[in-house]
């Protein structure tokens, strides 16, 4: 069964930073692009408001950032742990929203066409992700 579990998340303060994991099993993490995506406090994933904070090939060597984010996060992946993470520096109330990991397929592919984004040449859908883990960015 895939399954991808996020942690990491909590409450911080603005300016403050967190590390996000992604731990990945049941499936070849190693062939798919990832990405870090967001959503609103209390709306499902698929609503509209979904955000792509960052995305990462399957090996690691292409990234994107939302502009919203660039300079301040940074996607990284361990192929061999078959992890993903997000650092999150200088974080922003606006940043404050749950948190999903999500593979990566062609849009045409994808289980959902709530967010498709055109990356390395090609658009890419979400399909599959897990629960989430939650960011507040509070004083």
């Amino acid at each position: 069964e895939d399954q991808l579990v996020e942690s990491g998340g909590g409450l911080v303060q603005p300016g403050g930073s967190l590390r996000l994991s992604c731990a990945a099993s049941g499936f070849t993490f190693s062939g798919y692009a990832m990405a870090w995506v967001r959503q609103a406090p209390g709306k499902r994933l698929e609503e509209k408001g979904l955000e792509c904070v960052a995305a990462i090939n399957s090996g690691g060597r292409s990234t994107y950032y939302a502009d919203s984010v660039k300079g301040r996060f940074t996607i990284s992946r361990d192929n061999v742990k078959n992890q993903l993470y997000l650092q999150m520096n200088s974080l922003k109330t606006e940043g404050t929203a749950r948190y999903y990991c999500a593979t990566l397929v062609p849009a045409g592919a994808a289980a959902t066409q709530a967010l498709v984004i055109g990356l390395w040449g090609t658009d890419y859908g979400l399909d599959y992700w897990g629960q989430g883990t939650l960011v507040t960015i509070s004083s």
